[in-house]
């Protein structure tokens, strides 16, 4: 096929991420005990801290662990005690140092497609801690161009085509969140597959837009073999 430009996500798409905040999040939920509030409950006060918050201070284990100690101090039940804060802070850190785990097939899809067509990885939240990701998963042979912005959205996409001099009808964008991937990459004129994820994180879903054909959806990331 005539060669493609295929900008592809990075968190949840190329590699496991949010299991990680997840567990991080029931090690909070433990540690917090609240008397009333169980799990769903205290998720929805974070879920409301972080869409403030990801506005103003982004993405990354550190923010992520900023919004529990914000959460820890408006339901905790018990004194705040500046140990107890390092403790909240301590599971977000951890994340760090979770291996970075590969999505099946994920190298040898890329060194397929590396070779018929010109990949970029495109991920946003904070540039150390993204790169270090990107560094540590071994993938970064395949891609011509590496991108981190802090949010992904219609103009970034724009800003990145007018960049790289890509070509609107042979760009892609490749990834399982509709807030991020799809949806502002639609709204720019590009193509998109989505690949779903059991746990794309709930501030990234979104109801998918009108696509006028431009959209496909797989169910693996091995399967962008079958179409590229």
């Amino acid at each position: 096929m005539t060669p493609q430009f295929l900008i592809i996500d990075a968190d949840d798409t190329l590699w496991e991420n949010n299991i990680y905040f997840e567990r991080a999040f029931d090690e909070f939920v433990e540690f917090l005990d609240h008397s009333k509030l169980g799990p769903r409950e205290v998720r929805a006060v974070l879920d409301s801290i972080e869409e403030v918050n990801a506005r103003t201070h982004g993405y990354g284990s550190l923010n992520f662990g900023r919004n529990l100690r914000h959460t820890y101090q408006k339901l905790v039940e018990r004194a705040v005690r500046a140990e107890d804060l390092d403790t909240v802070m301590g599971f977000a850190r951890r994340i760090l140092d979770c291996p970075i785990e590969t999505m099946a097939g994920v190298p040898e899809t890329l060194e397929y497609l590396a070779a018929r067509h010109e990949l970029t990885l495109f991920t946003k939240g904070h540039p150390d801690e993204q790169m270090l990701k990107v560094d540590r998963s071994g993938l970064r042979q395949y891609f011509r161009h590496t991108a981190i912005v802090k949010e992904k959205d219609c103009d970034a996409y724009l800003r990145l085509v007018a960049e790289r001099a890509m070509a609107p009808d042979r760009t892609w964008m490749i990834g399982n969140s509709p807030k991020s991937d799809i949806n502002p990459a639609l709204a720019a004129g590009l193509h998109a597959v989505l690949i779903p994820h059991a746990h794309t994180w709930v501030l990234e879903k979104q109801e998918l837009a009108a696509s006028d054909g431009r959209l496909l959806v797989v169910e693996r990331f091995e399967d962008l073999r079958r179409h590229f």
